[in-house]
């Protein structure tokens, strides 16, 4: 599957890409996939010497390594890194024009890797679990903890299929972006609103009082940080109204939180949602913050090399449809 060299006759390509054998594409994308030269060979049925000959034409034509042996597999180098997500997405892209397939969930056995926080996690996997038993049982999931508030290099290397979570920073960017006539690699859509409250223990001092500003910013609080860093954005709108509060704490889960203020006099901040699901709720006592906080957004954010990809679209109407039941019942109770 050389390039044809009619196709250049009004845009100069250049020589090394002209010359080029996408076949070679499809073997560097399965052994980047597969991290092993004799499972591409399996997946793509050539042998494993056919598979390392294609790898050393790309090599000869990229003038990279590409690969090196490491244990029992292979370690890909960072230029084979920056180049598989544009190959695996224009792969995917060819492939989808060329041979449009409707998705049938019954007959599915994808596996989709999904990055959340844990209240995320608990307010959305039980619907979509039950989702899946009910239409593709055959389909699994994977969650890996949310340890950033910009995923989008989760996203573009393909270690998660969609990221969810609040992500106001990158919103602007690319809302920005698409404004200035860049193009955006991005994609999201909103899941549903959540609005955050301060917890404390049942017999803290503040708990049978409402709380003042001046309470809250002369408290000790705890902080749920994916990062580690100790400024989040309930600080931020402290800012905006020139007050500051005192973080002693950080963790990186909401129940951990939660099980940290049961046994403490800390405060912390909570989804006001994720609060039934830890199993403390008796123990624990919520109270309005005494600021104004905008509510919170969660949205679903994929890489638009994914966009037409049938099973990623199923994927994202589930997570859609199961939070929309989700919130619909807390309203309705």
């Amino acid at each position: 599957m050389v390039i044809d060299k009619a196709i250049t006759m009004n845009t100069p390509i250049p020589a090394t890409f002209r010359n080029l054998d996408l076949n070679l594409l499809r073997v560097f994308d399965e052994v980047m996939a597969e991290r092993s030269l004799t499972r591409a060979a399996q997946n793509l049925a050539l042998t494993q010497p056919a598979v390392s000959n294609a790898l050393r034409r790309l090599r000869d034509a990229l003038g990279d390594e590409l690969v090196r042996r490491h244990g029992h597999g292979i370690e890909p180098t960072p230029r084979a890194l920056a180049l598989w997500p544009s190959v695996r997405g224009a792969l995917r892209e060819l492939q989808a024009a060329i041979v449009p397939s409707a998705f049938e969930p019954g007959q599915a056995n994808s596996t989709f890797v999904l990055a959340m926080a844990d209240a995320t996690a608990a307010e959305l996997m039980s619907g979509l679990a039950r989702e899946m038993e009910l239409q593709a049982p055959g389909v699994s999931l994977r969650v890996l903890p949310l340890t950033t508030r910009d995923p989008r290099q989760l996203l573009s290397d393909g270690t998660a299929d969609i990221a969810l979570g609040y992500f106001p920073a990158v919103l602007t960017d690319l809302t920005a972006r698409a404004q200035s006539g860049e193009a955006v690699a991005y994609a999201h859509k909103r899941l549903y609103s959540g609005e955050y409250v301060c917890v404390m223990r049942k017999g803290h001092p503040l708990a049978k009082r409402p709380i003042t500003l001046q309470d809250y910013c002369a408290a000790r609080h705890l902080l749920v940080s994916f990062s580690g860093r100790a400024y989040g954005f309930i600080d931020e709108a402290l800012a905006a109204i020139e007050q500051q509060r005192r973080i002693v704490l950080t963790v990186n889960q909401f129940f951990t939180a939660g099980r940290v203020v049961v046994n403490s006099d800390l405060l912390t901040v909570l989804p006001r949602h994720f609060v039934p699901t830890t199993g403390m709720t008796k123990e624990l006592v919520l109270h309005e913050l005494p600021f104004e906080v905008p509510p919170v957004q969660v949205h679903a954010l994929w890489h638009r090399k994914r966009e037409q990809d049938r099973p990623h679209q199923w994927l994202r109407d589930q997570l859609q449809l199961v939070a929309q039941q989700a919130f619909s019942t807390e309203v309705k109770t």
